[in-house]
């Protein structure tokens, strides 16, 4: 946290499970012991899923897949000694286009504003 003339620059928030759960009971009025349900199945399906390599897309999202990271020879750190890492699947979350425009959709128009001010 870097701070100059006396102001902090806040931490940005990370969204958890507990977050989410609020936002289900929120939106759909739903008792949270329901709420905590839907929000467990959802990512349950998604690691099942991708456990039996399925690919997973949600559109306007994006999709969940794994890949395959091939054996390799790495060092151990430590010791210095040479470790056979072996071959395996790790997961891999591709963004939809419309999430990036969506991202991307207030530092285009800051920019913008920015531009028009300079002008």
């Amino acid at each position: 946290m870097e701070i100059a003339a006396g102001k902090t620059e806040a931490k940005p928030h990370t969204l958890t499970k507990a977050d989410l759960v609020e936002r289900v009971i929120q939106v759909t009025e739903l008792p949270r012991k329901d709420s905590e349900a839907a929000v467990e199945i959802v990512f349950e399906s998604i690691t099942q899923a991708l456990q039996k390599s399925e690919k997973i897309e949600i559109r306007g999202f994006g999709s969940f897949r794994t890949r395959d990271r091939r054996g390799r020879i790495g060092r151990n750190p430590k010791t210095g000694e040479r470790v056979e890492v072996p071959p395996k699947k790790i997961p891999h979350f591709k963004p939809s286009k419309e999430l990036k425009d969506f991202i991307n959709e207030d530092r285009s128009t800051a920019g913008t504003a920015a531009a028009a001010a300079r002008d």
